[in-house]
């Protein structure tokens, strides 16, 4: 049986007449690196901030490494580190000023703040910068800060949300990297991110979310097996992409003997082509009929 360290059971959540999150079900197996996928609106912030016990459902059950999130809400509470989207640390202060506010804050004994602070920077790669302040960094190193001070009482599960938005193309693998060390030692990950080649390469597990239900769950490779295992790409007669998905190479090139030739490509799906299948993709008949206008 799966060792589940977040288990989350028909979430709903209402705000007055509109409903953010309507009866979703969420389960994180220890170890596992999971990704929440959706678009702006989908509900993804309002669902992690139950699952971190930030918000109570308006109706469900989150029990967290064993403790229920309502009725045991310090313990649930002591088991997750959260790193939220806007880095939220002091920018006047040194970078080890900050780590030690967050420390006491969570009420880490005194003295295994310097030996636990040297350890996690020393691994992030943040010591030389420890008594820098906070202005002095750049978005990367900052986001590496913010994730030290989750990590500081020493949470079981990190919950990341969009931790490269913003980010170059060497701060975001920068990011990965530290993501990949951090799981491999033991800590489970919660991922929200809008970038779908970030979830294919981190993620053991995703979620998709739009309009406050969660359409697909599974590994990347099996939604897009799912979908389909290969993808042709073709423009239609306005120039528009048009997708078709096939389960094999041979009934992907017969479409694509079908279309004129340098109008399509046959390629293998990616998690994007699931996402933008679950989520809804441009309507490109009302965007002709507009830039017709």
């Amino acid at each position: 049986m799966p060792d589940y360290v977040i288990q989350a059971e028909n979430i709903t959540v209402r705000y007055g007449d509109f409903t953010a999150v309507n009866d979703i079900s969420v389960s994180i197996e220890k170890g596992e690196i999971y990704g929440f996928l959706g678009p702006n609106g989908a509900g993804k912030t309002t669902t992690t901030k139950v699952l971190t016990t930030m918000m109570k459902p308006s109706a469900g059950t989150v029990t967290i490494g064993g403790h229920s999130s309502s009725a045991n809400a310090r313990e649930a509470r002591q088991l997750v580190g959260v790193v939220q989207q806007h880095v939220a640390v002091d920018k006047d202060i040194s970078v080890r000023e900050n780590i030690i506010c967050r420390a006491m804050l969570h009420k880490v004994p005194r003295k295994e703040i310097e030996f636990r602070m040297k350890e996690l920077c020393d691994v992030i790669g943040l010591t030389p910068y420890m008594d820098r302040t906070v202005q002095e960094l750049s978005g990367g190193w900052k986001r590496k800060l913010a994730i030290v001070c989750a990590l500081m009482h020493n949470p079981s599960i990190l919950f990341l949300d969009e931790p490269t938005a913003g980010l170059d193309t060497q701060s975001r693998h920068m990011l990965w990297d530290i993501i990949h060390v951090l799981n491999k030692r033991g800590t489970t990950i919660f991922l929200t991110t809008h970038y779908m080649d970030e979830a294919e390469a981190l993620c053991d597990r995703v979620s998709i979310i739009t309009h406050g239900v969660i359409h697909d769950t599974g590994t990347p490779r099996e939604l897009c097996e799912k979908l389909g295992r290969f993808t042709v790409e073709y423009s239609s007669e306005s120039g528009s992409k048009e997708y078709r998905f096939f389960d094999t190479r041979e009934s992907a090139k017969e479409f694509y003997d079908t279309l004129p030739e340098g109008s399509a490509v046959v390629r293998g799906t990616h998690l994007e082509d699931v996402f933008l299948e679950r989520t809804g993709r441009t309507n490109t008949k009302a965007l002709e009929k507009a830039l017709r206008i």
